[in-house]
């Protein structure tokens, strides 16, 4: 069955859903069917970042500038090569130690403790892990986003349209630029900071960091070329400078989603969450924290089921759906 909509039969299917704002993007908050429209968001510094919906995900489209935790807890810039070799703890630079030229294009660099803090992305969005990242490169993959057609060689498709070392291998990052970004990712080769200090490999490649430990002194990260094909995993020594990419908290991934509607809100919640089936019967709703224990299930009664979370602690948790059929869908849930 073909579970994709037109522009047309999108708009119907969505006349009275409840919509919400939080940081200045509006959520239509819907199992099997989430759409997010993009805006903009600011972090605890006051940088203002454009975003892009991908699939099912909402990603800033923008390398991650602030020099504060979202908690206003300051991170230490770190200039001096020594001292960023000996870091056991968050540090961030910019490229050269020069913000006047690289911050605005190309964000800041920023060891794995700082991402390890799970405070660095603004309040409602976080560093992606490993999974977050394997959704992003499968959508773009099966959704003919590889160069010439479907298929893996996707980092066109996620290159900014200038700024990249020129390359002669034709469906490279750095071959005809003019042509790349159609994903709207917008990815400018930021360079690096490797573990001694050494600013490296601006204008040739550029690098994320996940939320995903490899080993006690690793971490997985992201990366393009100039004169690849493909968006790469890698793995490296967490004293490592790189870029940060944020994902939305809310608008997630959901595995074989169906057509059918199912209105979540509001989203945030702060004591009654109401969850409203137009054509669906489950068989329980349950309530996970972030370590993945049930915190409540119930059976719903009705077509307007309510829970109260008015006792819960503020966080992220994960509201689960089974049906009489068996199918299990998921979404999060943020309590304020």
């Amino acid at each position: 069955m073909n579970n994709m909509f037109n522009s047309s039969d999108f708009k119907k299917s969505l006349i009275g859903l409840f919509k919400k704002t939080i940081i200045g993007v509006v959520f239509l908050s819907v199992i099997g069917l989430i759409r997010v429209q993009a805006q903009t968001v600011t972090d605890i510094d006051g940088n203002v970042y454009n975003t892009v919906t991908i699939g099912t995900q909402l990603w800033i489209k923008e390398n991650l500038k602030t020099t504060k935790l979202n908690d206003n807890t300051p991170i230490p810039p770190v200039t001096v090569p020594a001292e960023w070799a000996a870091l056991s703890a968050p540090g961030y630079c910019w490229y050269n130690n020069d913000a006047g030229s690289y911050k605005a294009t190309y964000g800041a660099l920023y060891n794995w403790f700082a991402v390890n803090t799970g405070k660095l992305c603004p309040t409602g969005w976080h560093v992606p892990a490993y999974d977050e990242w394997t959704v992003l490169i499968n959508y773009l993959t099966n959704n003919a986003y590889g160069y010439g057609g479907s298929g893996s060689d996707i980092a066109k498709s996620m290159a900014s349209k200038s700024g990249w070392t020129t390359s002669a291998s034709v469906g490279s990052v750095g071959n005809d630029q003019a042509s790349n970004n159609n994903s709207g990712f917008t990815a400018f080769p930021s360079g690096n900071r490797d573990v001694s200090g050494t600013f490296q490999e601006i204008g040739t490649g550029t690098y994320w960091w996940s939320s995903t430990e490899y080993s006690p002194a690793y971490a997985y990260l992201q990366y393009l070329l100039y004169d690849s094909f493909y968006c790469n995993w890698a793995r490296n020594d967490k004293l490592a400078g790189y870029a940060v990419r944020c994902i939305n908290d809310i608008a997630t991934d959901i595995t074989n989603p169906s057509t059918s509607i199912i209105e979540i809100y509001p989203n945030p919640v702060t004591d009654i969450l109401n969850i409203e089936s137009k054509d669906e019967e489950f068989e329980t709703i349950s309530i996970f924290n972030s370590q993945g224990k049930v915190i409540t299930k119930e059976k719903p009664i009705g077509p307007l089921h309510q829970l109260d979370l008015s006792n819960y602690i503020s966080g992220l948790y994960f509201l689960e759906f089974v049906k009489t059929s068996g199918e299990i869908r998921r979404v999060k849930i943020i309590k304020n």
